[in-house]
């Protein structure tokens, strides 16, 4: 009886390190469907979000991942923070999976995360990000025309270390039309009583990288125990919408638990 719980309890270790190890190292596509007054029925915009990857390599060289960016029909996309970790000191390996994302679409947005700012090179590191022509939107806003239709798309920096300027990230939007704003943390939602935004797109929490059934994230930075926002899309209010993406990388230990890496396909259409 001991052998056969000592040989069950082995195979339940292999299983589970098993189930760990795809849940990190195997990507999936998260796709996001968002209705909007402000778009007409024949309208629609779609972006592809990619968050929290922290400086984190996939299987073949991420073969399989631009494989899977470049056969996705998107229009431009959005980084929301931790590109690295806050341990990282040679960004050569990130440079170079920037170039392949730019390779096939160089329209990118992006916002410093928590990590940039921890490795103390955070203006190094930017530098080499607008040197490749990366759209950086740390307390700033742009309009873009898509199909003749004006978006503006907003960013603050990292707000979960107090580098945030909503006021100066807001101050250039067009009023009236559809607005995204970037921001790394989702904790901005409680440090501004209004935010002039359709869509704010976060990152930062990683789905609390382990999840319970029926309970969700155990425990987020900045959020402790059972946090409310882990993953996924929120109601702020009647205007705006809160979506967190639980990112491709892992912090503190390399496990995710009912959480698998991802990236997000979001699109955007009239209601």
């Amino acid at each position: 009886m001991i052998k056969k719980i000592f040989i069950f309890g082995i195979i339940a270790v292999i299983l589970g390190i098993t189930y760990i190890f795809y849940q990190v190292n195997f990507f999936k596509v998260n796709e996001v469907l968002i209705k909007s007054s402000k778009f007409h029925a024949d309208e629609s915009i779609r972006i592809l979000q990619i968050s929290d990857v922290h400086n984190k390599k996939f299987l073949n060289d991420n073969k399989r991942l631009y494989r899977k960016v470049k056969g996705l029909d998107f229009d431009f996309i959005v980084i929301t923070g931790d590109l690295i970790d806050g341990k990282t000191r040679d960004f050569t390996y990130i440079y170079s999976f920037i170039d392949e994302l730019i390779d096939i679409n160089p329209n990118i947005y992006y916002v410093s995360g928590n990590h940039e700012w921890r490795t103390g090179m955070n203006e190094e590191f930017i530098g080499g990000l607008a040197d490749r022509n990366i759209i950086i939107l740390n307390n700033e806003g742009i309009q873009i025309t898509h199909n003749d239709k004006v978006i503006n798309i907003c960013g603050i920096d990292d707000p979960y270390t107090n580098h945030d300027n909503l006021d100066k990230a807001l101050s250039n939007i067009k009023e009236g039309e559809y607005t995204i704003l970037l921001s790394h943390s989702p904790n901005v939602i409680d440090k501004y009583e209004t935010i002039c935004a359709d869509l704010i797109l976060s990152g930062h929490t990683h789905g609390g990288q382990i999840r319970l059934p029926f309970i969700g994230a155990i425990v987020a930075p900045g959020q402790g125990y059972l946090p409310e926002y882990d993953k996924g899309i929120f109601s702020v209010n009647k205007d705006t919408l809160l979506y967190i993406d639980s990112g491709l990388g892992t912090s503190v230990l390399p496990i995710r638990f009912l959480n698998r890496s991802q990236i997000s396909l979001i699109e955007i259409e009239g209601e």
